[in-house]
């Protein structure tokens, strides 16, 4: 009956409760989808040798008799115990059998005396002995075939067969057929190369935890020592792991265990984080002892016993140390869309109430029971609302296909229950007593009640609490939910004080516009303040919404501005061009003429110059003064005054030079002179006459920068070319550099800056809070316009019949919105940038906006963004003059007829 009555109304309140349950449902699984892609990118981008998880024993006691020991060393015997091993494995850490394997190899390099082996600096190369179980399915043969043990080996075997990988091949020189000396007990060991073998997937765990197995390396001696020798892989068959203890390289088995990727979820950090820690020295541990070593003798005290090591936990942790730096971030996002989304579906609820006072009031004259009321009311609401929150969730799993399903139920489910009791609730209180005439219950003649003032008071002492919290311990410190609802409550304390307030500028406006000649001004302030009192919660939802989407878009655009600066700090300027040694004495006049570049300063940088006694090296910058002060003060990078430098000329105050120098660098040389020996032999004595704090020509926290005429012609020879301009062309200085100068371009360091889905996905939290902050606004005023649509319509047609034209109409309804518009539109913008000032201090962006790695010389404070304040207002305020033209010329179409019939219920 409801929905043939009302379908209008019915169909916005499915579409409230629809968007708002698939964003409710969406937001869990949005947020389980980056973080656990975020920890998947952590493990991909460290190396294997860091992920893996290896176990390895001993190698087999010298107490055993040899044949015990060879043993020891059967591929049938590591198998067996791989199969022990992985069975010890808790179950929270997934393992990836394909990556995982075992073997046996030489602790030890061993050196082989062939000569036609490569010699850098003539010492002999090392190899390392390996026998690893599944080389033939992780390799195709690129030539001969793979290695072969004939019979039963054991270590009095008397040759070898081994294959390598086609790098190792390469670089050691090594062909099929190769024979390799290797020293043994009391005899030579000949290994013959067999085959050369291609890795499937070299990057993969069973090539990459020990990358030595499939690229060989160029291994320096250390200092003094200027040695190098090559050190290789031979790769052989499992079943010849016993002749390796007859080689001096200590073999050892050991049982490679390579975590699942796929498998990563950033929930589960805490179970891998136990079940790591239980391997590597708790129960899991000691059950893997058990049954490699068995029990524990006196013996196996002596020669050691099984041992496991791993890095992934120390990713688990960078990661979870991260990802708590962002969170708290994504909270406050979420927070104030949240509250945003449950304030309006309130206000959907009391509006509803108060376009039906009447029809409730009668029915409670007539008899009916506050719980058959309810009821009533309650089932109404959920024939509507159950199934646009289950479309809601629906979308939302399809959008999101990942992420827990129970959360996004729940949240879905808390949608529809708040949607479902709003309407009962409010009438409910509405109704409690028996009235026919309730009087004027106007926004001008009611007055705020005791109760209604101590929870105000109330919750502006949660709002000083969340907002004085925030800013002592910032968002690193919020883990309570108080400290993320910090700017939401502040924009729901501005919004009770406008409430307030309301009444005042409607009073003081009406007097004069009771004066003016014309009816219309004074007819829509009286007809404004005349607002049910139940019109402000769409003030309410109004301020709220759009203080979210003004933080929201403010986070966004500080996001994108830190990105800036880093990138400009990392740089210097829009593009850096620069050389070990001095550029061609014409490159700086043809890159000042390529396209895009506004400006160019050349600087000779010179890493060596070295203050006093020479114990310290401090960067000297010499530079052109005027084009050197243009660029600092474009960049923001140091600016200071071009004449500082134009005074830096030879001879002046005694000799001495002066120079603009770094904080750490003035603190350490003070202000007297000092001399500076520069690497071409040549010096001058500088006087630092002014600090800066960064300069563009140099990074770090040490420079100096003179006037270029006081160094010598060889010293002064530009070596790095600073140029500022819009949309660069990267290829044209490219190819206008010499091949071997560098060229950097702010554009593309900026790109870099985002190294992680937990970043990409906070942004879309924001982004989309930014987009739920506008649409919630704009939707609580046009569910606050539409219930007084028909009032309207109705003054209307009484006021045609009067004689008031369609032009005159439609300036009527477009005054008589206004007010509520422009007070929230005010309201929000000023509320946003109250916001952002309070909370500036505590909200650090750097998480978000820069690498994990990437050293910050500063906090990426928050900052007020004019579009992201100016956008969401103004869009409210169209949203109302639009409505209230679209309103007027709609009912002149219609005509005056129906409203004008008596007894009509509006």
């Amino acid at each position: 009956m409801r929905l043939r009555t009302a379908p209008g109304t019915a169909f916005w309140l499915a579409l409230l409760v629809a968007l708002t349950a698939c964003l409710a449902a969406a937001f869990p699984r949005a947020v389980d989808r980056y973080e656990d892609a975020g920890l998947r990118r952590a493990v991909e981008q460290a190396r294997p040798d860091r992920t893996s998880i290896e176990v390895f024993a001993p190698q087999p006691s010298m107490m055993l008799p040899p044949r015990g020991r060879e043993d020891v060393l059967r591929p049938g015997v590591l198998a067996h115990q791989y199969a022990k091993v992985r069975a010890q494995v808790p179950r929270a850490l997934a393992l990836d059998p394909g990556q995982s394997t075992y073997g046996v190899r030489t602790t030890m390099d061993i050196p082989v005396p062939d000569p036609w082996l490569p010699r850098p600096t003539g010492k002999p190369a090392e190899v390392t002995l390996i026998a690893q179980a599944g080389l033939g399915a992780h390799a195709s043969l690129a030539r001969g075939r793979l290695p072969r043990a004939d019979g039963d080996v054991t270590a009095n075997t008397p040759e070898l067969e081994a294959a390598v990988t086609v790098d190792t091949a390469k670089s050691l020189h090594i062909k099929v057929g190769s024979v390799i000396h290797a020293p043994a007990a009391g005899r030579t060991l000949p290994i013959r190369v067999t085959g050369i073998v291609t890795p499937h997937d070299p990057q993969g765990a069973y090539w990459s935890t020990h990358p030595i197995l499939r690229s060989p390396s160029l291994i320096r001696e250390p200092a003094p020592s200027l040695d190098m020798h090559w050190l290789g892989a031979l790769l052989i068959a499992p079943e010849a792991a016993p002749l390796l203890l007859a080689t001096p390289g200590s073999p050892e088995p050991y049982w490679q265990l390579a975590p699942s990727e796929q498998t990563l979820r950033a929930r589960d950090t805490p179970a891998l984080r136990s079940a790591l820690a239980s391997l590597e020295a708790g129960p899991a541990l000691q059950r893997v002892r058990l049954e490699i070593d068995g029990p524990v003798t006196e013996l196996s005290e002596i020669t050691g016993r099984t041992d496991v090591l791993t890095d992934l936990d120390e990713i688990l942790i960078a990661y979870d140390r991260f990802r708590g730096e962002v969170a708290p971030l994504v909270a406050v996002a979420a927070s104030g869309t949240g509250t945003v989304a449950v304030v309006v579906l309130l206000m959907a609820g009391g509006l509803t109430a108060d376009r039906r006072r009447s029809e409730l009031a009668l029915l409670r004259a007539r008899g009916a029971s506050l719980r058959g009321l309810t009821a009533r009311l309650f089932a109404e609401t959920a024939v509507v609302a159950v199934p646009a929150g289950a479309l809601g969730l629906a979308a939302a799993l399809v959008t999101v296909p990942e992420g827990r399903l129970p959360y996004a139920i729940a949240a879905a489910v808390a949608v529809t229950a708040v949607t479902c009791a709003a309407l009962p609730l409010r009438a409910v209180a509405a109704h409690r007593a028996v009235r026919v005439h309730t009087g004027r219950e106007d926004i001008s003649s009611v007055r705020p009640s005791r109760r209604r003032t101590v929870v105000e008071l109330t919750l502006l002492a949660l709002a000083a609490g969340a907002v004085e919290s925030l800013r002592r311990r910032g968002t690193s410190g919020a883990s309570d939910d108080l400290v993320s609802l910090a700017p939401v409550l502040v924009g729901v304390i501005a919004a009770l004080v406008l409430v307030r307030l309301y009444p005042l500028p409607l009073r003081v406006l009406a007097r004069p516009a009771a004066r003016l000649r014309g009816a219309l001004a004074h007819l829509s302030l009286a007809r404004a303040g005349r607002t049910s009192a139940s019109a402000v919660l769409p003030l309410l939802a109004l301020l709220t919404a759009l203080t979210t989407a003004a933080f929201g878009g403010s986070v966004l655009a500080g996001v994108q501005e830190a990105r800036d600066h880093a990138a400009l700090l990392a740089v210097g300027a829009d593009a850096r061009v620069e050389t070990a040694t001095p550029l061609p004495s014409g490159l700086p006049e043809r890159l000042r003429r390529s396209p895009g570049v506004s400006g160019l300063s050349a600087v000779s940088v010179t890493y060596d110059a070295k203050p006093e006694d020479g114990a310290v090296s401090v960067p000297l910058a010499g530079v052109n003064p005027a084009d050197y002060a243009a660029l600092s003060s474009r960049t923001g990078i140091g600016a200071f005054p071009a004449d500082r430098l134009r005074k830096l000329r030879k001879g002046t105050a005694g000799g001495t030079t002066p120079a603009l120098a770094s904080t750490a660098t003035a603190r350490t040389y003070g202000t007297r002179p000092f001399p500076v020996l520069l690497p071409d032999g040549s010096s001058l004595t500088v006087r630092i006459t002014g600090v800066l704090d960064r300069t563009s020509a140099v990074t770090g926290p040490d420079f100096l920068v003179v006037n270029r005429e006081a160094l010598s012609p060889e010293t002064a020879r530009p070596t790095t070319l600073l140029l500022t301009g819009k949309d660069l062309d990267g290829a044209a200085l490219r190819r206008a550099a010499p091949e071997a100068a560098s060229v950097h371009l702010r554009s593309e360091e900026r790109e870099r800056y985002v190294d992680s889905p937990l970043q990409t996905g906070a942004e879309g939290v924001y982004a989309t809070a930014v987009a739920a902050g506008t649409g919630y606004a704009l939707l609580a005023l046009l569910l606050s316009l539409l219930r007084s649509a028909p009032e309207r319509t109705a003054l209307l047609a009484r006021l045609r019949t009067m004689g008031l034209t369609r032009a005159a109409g439609r300036r009527l309804l477009i005054l008589e919105s206004l007010p509520q518009a422009i007070l929230a539109a005010l309201g929000g913008t000023l509320t946003g940038w109250a916001t952002i000032r309070l909370l500036s201090p505590g909200i650090d962006l750097t998480a978000i906006a820069l690498p994990s790695a990437e050293p910050s010389s500063a906090a990426s404070e928050l900052r007020t963004d004019t579009l992201s304040l100016a956008i969401p207002a103004t869009a409210v305020l169209l949203l109302a003059v639009g409505m209230g033209i679209g309103q007027a010329w709609w009912s002149g179409r219609r005509g005056s007829v129906r409203e004008l019939r008596a007894g009509d219920a509006r």
